[in-house]
């Protein structure tokens, strides 16, 4: 018999990404998306029938579903820096109420709770590598901290319900994720510079470009979560590469695989509490799931490059 995975946020990209694994692992998937980030083209492509169905829905309202459900999954919020300001009251809703309400659907169903956690809980950190039982360097008042006291708060709530309850829980920590269907406009560094290198526009670089980020391909981060979901442990578990790379280096490696003749374009920094370093310790998921990301950053980069090449010549 399938077993049956309710995931909110599943039309979006990292969604995408994890809703096929499930798919091709002979999972029922129910994606539960209100579209705001996540797209009609996602939904399509994953479509099949009796095997996946899609529910529009905000979960900041309270979800029924039928029959059983064996997981629920909370990718559902959006985590580009243009959405903290753009809708950051939605973005603290959905991590407050669209948690809580996911979380009463896994209750009523009995089912397991994987929850999409972020390395912004660690804000603009003062330890490196982050470890998790670091407990971060938040500036509460930030623009940033709509979605980093957010995803926070989430944890905390998780952790209620997983003591008072004894629902069985799955915390992941994701760290700087890009590939295929990114959203060209969704203000992430990796999917801005592609774009503007296959447009042929400056690579805006803000600040000095020597604050460094640890990118991890889609399909090694879905591996992970799968593990984590399908085992007995309840984390929280950091996930990403623990390559570091600076944003500069970044800039230099996407203009020479798209062949772009785009030059670099400084820019004053848009956030003084945006985090100057960041890298994973992996050391406890490589121990507890055997988590090892395998995907290098060219070999990445180049899958990515060829998907904001449809993108941008389909505008």
């Amino acid at each position: 018999m399938r077993s049956t995975a309710v995931v909110a946020g599943g039309a979006g990209f990292i969604g995408y990404a994890f809703v096929s694994r499930l798919l091709n692992e002979g999972f029922h998937v129910i994606i539960v998306d209100n579209l705001a980030t996540g797209t009609h083209r996602n939904v399509n492509d994953l479509l099949q029938e009796d095997y996946c169905e899609f529910v529009e829905h905000d979960v900041c309202e309270s979800l029924a579903i039928s029959g059983p459900v064996d997981y629920v999954v909370n990718l559902a919020c959006p985590a580009s820096p243009v959405d903290f300001s753009r809708i950051p009251v939605e973005i603290m809703r959905v991590c407050s109420e669209g948690t809580y309400n996911l979380l009463e659907l896994a209750l009523h169903k009995r089912a397991d709770f994987l929850q999409a956690s972020t390395s912004e809980i660690y804000g603009d950190p003062e330890v490196h590598p982050q470890h998790e039982d670091y407990t971060g360097n938040v500036n509460i008042a930030g623009p940033r901290a709509v979605y980093d006291e957010g995803k926070r708060y989430a944890e905390t709530l998780i952790h209620t319900y997983h003591r008072e309850f004894d629902m069985p829980m799955h915390i992941a920590r994701i760290f700087n994720t890009y590939g295929p269907r990114m959203r060209p406009d969704d203000g992430r560094v990796v999917s801005n510079f592609c774009v503007q290198a296959l447009t042929g526009q400056p690579l805006t670089l803000y600040g000095d470009g020597e604050q460094t980020r640890s990118f991890c391909y889609v399909d090694d981060l879905v591996e992970g979560l799968f593990r984590l979901m399908t085992s007995e442990l309840a984390g929280p578990f950091n996930m990403g590469n623990s390559v570091e790379t600076s944003v500069k280096e970044l800039a230099d490696k996407v203009i020479e695989l798209s062949g772009s003749s785009s030059e670099i374009e400084h820019r004053p920094l848009l956030h003084p509490d945006d985090p100057k370093r960041r890298r994973p310790a992996l050391d406890r998921v490589r121990e507890a799931l055997g988590y090892e990301p395998t995907t290098d950053l060219t070999t990445g980069l180049t899958q990515t490059l060829e998907w904001f090449r449809q993108v941008v010549s389909e505008q």
